[in-house]
């Protein structure tokens, strides 16, 4: 399976409601990911953050991936994806973002996310 094929097949999951099982599936015990609010080192530490993205949503609305692209010998995937939420307490945003992950094997080495940070 390619990086792009693996990249696509993450988010199919994370768009079937499956995230946790995907970042299971998916990323390093090694993984760094970071976003414009700060940077997280390790599987676990990483994990619990999604556990607290998906703690705060109130209900997922949709997703879509808008484009991807790979560089295929390098291991880099490139991910647009805009997502539909609404927040436990809060509005019902539409989210973009651009995720670039480092692919080493079969796992995300490294992820870095490029949103709007306004939000």
């Amino acid at each position: 399976m390619s990086y792009k094929e693996k990249a696509q097949d993450l988010y199919n999951m994370i768009g079937q409601g499956q995230l946790l099982e995907g970042f299971d599936k998916y990323y390093a015990e090694n993984v760094v990911m970071t976003e414009p609010r700060g940077t997280r080192e390790g599987k676990s530490s990483c994990r619990d953050y999604e556990v607290q993205f998906l703690n705060s949503v109130e209900a997922f609305h949709g997703q879509e991936i808008k484009s991807i692209a790979a560089d295929e010998d390098k291991g880099v995937v490139f991910i647009e994806v805009a997502m539909d939420v609404t927040f436990k307490g809060g509005p019902r945003v539409n989210m973009e973002q651009v995720a670039v992950q480092q692919w080493e094997g079969d796992k995300i080495v490294h992820e870095r996310f490029y949103y709007d940070n306004a939000q």
